[in-house]
């Protein structure tokens, strides 16, 4: 569909920003529906993902009808529609992952949920890039309504990830110190913060681009402690900067190739590596001396696993989103840098999103 048709849609379908008409017209027809990013097959998303009209199934008793409000364009949403993801959802299929929603109706066995509330999505395959959708009760979390729309929109993957990986894999104190690559990216400017919250510092790990300095600034401003180039890894700088931050004993890892194996060389004996994406395309190599002689362990982190081991722990879950929205209301956690994009203009979005060095989060405006 064409982007003029898509907006013509959308302008039908949206009903003038107004909640009833969806539901008067699901309760008494049934065959509401609404607009949404489909792919009928894998490839490159700007080809294969089109804004077409989905009709919405009629709310059962444990179902409920949401207006999606905003989402974001992840590299994982990315991957799954080019279908190179662990997971992938029967096609056709609504993209995206991620998002926050509202609550319009919920069916008559709804306990957990009420017309009004905020919602984001469980787990990863449900499909946000549309303007409405009926879900399970069951795969869907509230969210408090006084946290800003775009954090709310970016909570359920980054900060996620970036709490876990702070948390699970060393006991780490006020004074600590963490390296990682990818710094500038959601799950980085995530770690940043909450372990500036946590008093542990950061060695942040980016490429070196034209505007160095501006996101080196930018780092700082919220939390950064030391800020250096891929180059800098390996040259004597790195010593200097040890003479008054201690060696970290957690690196994160989310490039892979000769950024991550920098990444081990820094760590102190016994410390753990962390590997979570692999933006370079290359495998993580370790060293044989770095195993032998520093004792340290090479593991891997995928959120979405880690919530599906949860997921009959919901307080676990419910625990840490508590703790990451206290954050965000202190003002110590606050969404990476987006452009806000209307559902329409999705193709642009999705070209900013995969252009080198972006600097800020796409989220899709419904």
């Amino acid at each position: 569909m064409e982007i003029s048709n898509c907006t013509r849609l959308l302008r039908r379908l949206l009903c003038g920003g107004k909640q009833a008409p969806w539901r008067t017209l699901c309760r008494r027809r049934g065959d509401c529906a609404a607009a949404a990013l489909l792919y009928r097959k894998h490839g490159d998303p700007a080809r294969v993902l089109r804004c077409e009209s989905v009709q919405l199934p009629r709310l059962q008793e444990r179902s409920v009808l949401v207006k999606m409000l905003a989402a974001p364009i992840n590299p994982a949403d990315i991957n799954m529609v080019q279908g190179v993801y662990a997971i992938l959802p029967d096609l056709p299929a609504v993209g995206g992952n991620e998002g926050v929603a509202q609550v319009l109706e919920v069916g008559s066995q709804v306990s957990s949920l009420k017309a009004g509330d905020r919602v984001i999505p469980r787990d990863a395959g449900l499909g946000t890039w549309r303007t409405a959708a009926v879900f399970g009760e069951d795969s869907l979390l509230p969210v408090p309504k006084d946290i800003p729309l775009l954090a709310a929109a970016t909570l359920g993957v980054n900060p996620c990830t970036a709490a876990r990986m702070l948390s699970d894999f060393e006991d780490l104190k006020a004074g600590d110190s963490v390296i990682q690559n990818a710094a500038n990216s959601g799950v980085g400017q995530a770690v940043i913060q909450i372990a500036a919250a946590r008093g542990i510092r950061t060695i942040n790990v980016v490429r070196d681009r034209p505007d160095f300095e501006q996101l080196s600034a930018r780092l700082r401003t919220i939390g950064a402690s030391h800020v250096v180039k891929e180059e800098t890894l390996r040259s004597p700088q790195m010593k200097d900067l040890f003479k008054t931050c201690p060696r970290p004993r957690l690196a994160l890892n989310a490039v892979g190739g000769k950024s991550a194996t920098e990444l081990l060389r820094h760590l102190q004996n016994g410390g753990t590596l962390v590997t979570y994406g692999g933006m370079a395309k290359q495998p993580v190599t370790v060293p044989v001396s770095a195993l032998i002689f520093k004792d340290l362990k090479v593991r891997g982190f995928w959120v979405t696993q880690w919530k599906r081991d949860h997921a009959q722990n919901e307080g676990s879950v419910n625990e840490m989103l508590a703790q990451l929205c206290a954050l965000i209301r202190e003002g110590k956690l606050s969404a990476p840098a987006c452009t806000e994009v209307p559902l329409q203009d999705f193709r642009e979005a999705l070209e900013r999103s995969m252009q080198p060095y972006t600097s800020t989060k796409q989220i899709l405006v419904m």
